[in-house]
């Protein structure tokens, strides 16, 4: 399971049936398990800490496009880490001289619609929060991003495997082939509660570098140098 609301419904609605999730960002924070350490509980699984990128996201994306002054965030509302996430970048761009624009979007046409705002703001460069709507709608964020020439920054590799110019963030097969491991322990005997929630070990960087010429960005060495994947 990739989304937190369908988690927490299914929480209340069961104490019993086991429940394994993935990349769900703050688990402790929106009260799907007690601590990573113990459980408790029928919920366990793995957290993709992506609250805590998003000041990553922003110095890489200030590194690939330095002249950028004016950058947007995207943010789904329904999504409960946002309000973090949100503060977190506010706090990573108060020391530099940019100007901060949050946008929201929880449906495709509000995609759609944060783009037009995107354009009238003039901004020259996004950080798109990672939420597992934007991950299902990616095809359609990179697409835009592309049409209206913004360079834009993802929480994972798909999204350049997709044609975004740059992503960083967790190996996401990693953390399913993990989560089907623990179902297999589960359904061994071990209980949710007695197995830890774990954060991902290894972050990826990874670069596209047909899209970043294509949008005229010249991808600094000290990039590449520490690119795990670099796409040509």
């Amino acid at each position: 399971m990739r989304t937190a609301a369908p988690l927490r419904r299914r929480k209340t609605s069961t104490s019993t049936i086991p429940i394994v999730f993935t990349t769900v960002g703050d688990p402790v924070g929106i009260g799907l398990v007690a601590s990573l350490a113990r459980p408790g509980g029928n919920l366990t699984g793995f957290s993709n800490i992506s609250t805590d990128l998003t000041p990553k996201l922003f110095e890489l994306l200030s590194e690939l496009v330095p002249q950028a002054r004016v950058i947007a965030l995207l943010w789904n509302p329904n999504n409960p880490a946002a309000e973090r996430m949100t503060r977190e970048m506010e706090e990573a761009t108060r020391t530099k001289e940019v100007q901060l624009h949050i946008l929201k979007a929880s449906t495709e046409s509000e995609i759609d619609a944060a783009f037009a705002t995107l354009v009238q703001l003039h901004a020259g460069a996004l950080v798109i929060g990672s939420d597992s709507f934007f991950y299902k709608q990616r095809d359609q964020l990179v697409a835009l991003a592309s049409r209206h020439a913004v360079p834009a920054i993802y929480g994972s590799r798909e999204f350049v495997a997709a044609g975004g110019p740059i992503s960083y963030g967790p190996n996401l097969d990693g953390i399913f082939r993990q989560a089907g491991i623990y179902a297999r322990r589960i359904l061994n005997g071990e209980k949710p509660a007695d197995l830890p929630v774990q954060q991902p070990a290894r972050f990826e960087l990874v670069i596209n570098l047909n899209t970043a010429n294509a949008l005229g960005l010249t991808v600094p060495p000290s990039i590449l140098a520490r690119a795990d994947e670099v796409i040509e």
